[in-house]
């Protein structure tokens, strides 16, 4: 064997030479424009699913938001038999209008 050619004993290790390669990959893939349009329009409409998907979470967590306090002042005092709630009817119209107003909008 020449020198430089093959693996070499040094310091006992072997050490192979490093043949460059053309089989190198960029890490990319070619693709006609009918693929590339598909692939545009997946995205367009991945996003637009994502924002209608954040604009209904905020949504249920205003309505959240809105309905637990009530819970939270229906359990206040569970001892006693009757609750007072002067003027009920127009609190809860306009608590039901909020609610609608919330869920439609």
């Amino acid at each position: 064997m020449e020198d430089g050619e093959g693996p070499s004993n040094v310091g006992g290790f072997f050490l192979m030479a490093v043949k460059p390669t053309m089989d190198f990959d960029f890490g990319f893939t070619a693709m006609d424009a009918d693929e590339l349009d598909a692939v545009q329009s997946v995205k367009q409409e991945a996003a637009v699913s994502s924002k209608e998907a954040l604009s209904l979470q905020e949504k249920c967590d205003t309505l959240y938001n809105m309905i637990q306090p009530l819970l939270n002042n229906l359990q206040k005092n569970p001892e006693k038999d009757y609750i007072y709630w002067p003027n009920r009817m127009e609190k809860v119209e306009a608590f039901g209008d909020s609610l609608t107003a919330v869920y439609k909008g």
